[in-house]
């Protein structure tokens, strides 16, 4: 669905460089059909000589060219930028904002009520190629432009629609949840070096476990309570385990994170789009 379309990411940052060379990768663009709008010395040598792409400090002319643009940018630039390129969109012109915060909203109400917009909330780990997104399509997307979005995501990862309405939730669970599983596999090794365990391999055995473990769910696709208590035997250590952790409230805990996070999201959204409507 990408083959042969011209593709602008404006604002090259992590995420932008983890689609493109998955794009590159996976055969789904070739590089001259890729353009980067960066200012910054260091990422045009990343993109123009790493990656073999476009690269240009004009927005609106990155805009200009493109059949799908990527607002890659964050939230506190995108007012700004939007105005840069407003002129720039046209009919059919795909615009994919991955800036938190962000509503549709207000993105209509800087390009034009008419504009093709998917907001997506992907997350870090697209930068190994082991994404998960969410994208929610605005009221004049395709189906045709659902499909180049999955494209664009899929190469760096797995990719789900939803409505616009769950994506703070989104971005509270998937969104904000590698810090969360980075805090737990930072305490599981903190752990094994009070039990013991040299640091390096403390944090080896902790990452590694926490990565098989996810492994093991989405291969099997059996239920995590399922296979928690493959794990636990009567009397034994993980149980032993499991209950301090539920004595401590970890579940509890998590959900909470999780809740707290969409608040905030929500909240960030609102205040963009409050700011957008003064304007």
């Amino acid at each position: 669905m990408t083959k042969g379309k011209k593709i602008t990411f404006i604002g090259a940052g992590n995420m932008a460089e983890a689609m493109v060379r998955g794009l590159l990768h996976a055969g789904a663009a070739a590089a001259g059909d890729i353009t980067a709008s960066v200012r910054r010395e260091e990422q045009i040598e990343l993109f123009s000589k790493t990656f073999g792409v476009n690269t240009t400090a004009n927005n609106l002319e990155a805009a200009q060219s493109a059949d799908v643009i990527v607002l890659s940018i964050k939230p506190q630039a995108m007012s700004l930028v939007l105005d840069e390129i407003a002129s720039a969109i046209g009919p059919g012109k795909l615009v994919i904002s991955i800036a938190a915060g962000v509503p549709i909203a207000a993105l209509e109400r800087k390009l034009g009520r008419g504009a093709h917009i998917v907001r997506a909330m992907p997350n870090t780990p697209a930068l190994v190629a082991a994404g998960a997104t969410a994208l929610a399509c605005g009221e004049h997307a395709t189906e045709a432009d659902l499909q180049v979005a999955r494209a664009l995501f899929d190469s760096v990862g797995i990719t789900v629609v939803v409505e616009e309405s769950l994506l703070d939730a989104v971005t509270g669970l998937s969104g904000s949840g590698p810090a969360y599983v980075f805090l737990i596999i930072e305490a599981l090794s903190d752990a094994g070096v009070k039990v013991g365990l040299p640091r390096h391999t403390a944090q080896k055995l902790a990452a590694q476990t926490v990565l098989g473990a996810a492994k093991l769910q989405i291969e099997t696709r059996v239920h995590p309570g399922q296979l928690k208590d493959m794990v636990t035997s009567p009397g034994g250590t993980a149980i032993a385990g499991l209950h301090t952790l539920e004595a401590g409230g970890l579940r509890t805990t998590l959900i909470n994170a999780v809740e707290t996070a969409t608040k905030r999201a929500s909240e960030l959204g609102a205040d963009f789009l409050a700011q957008v409507n003064t304007e």
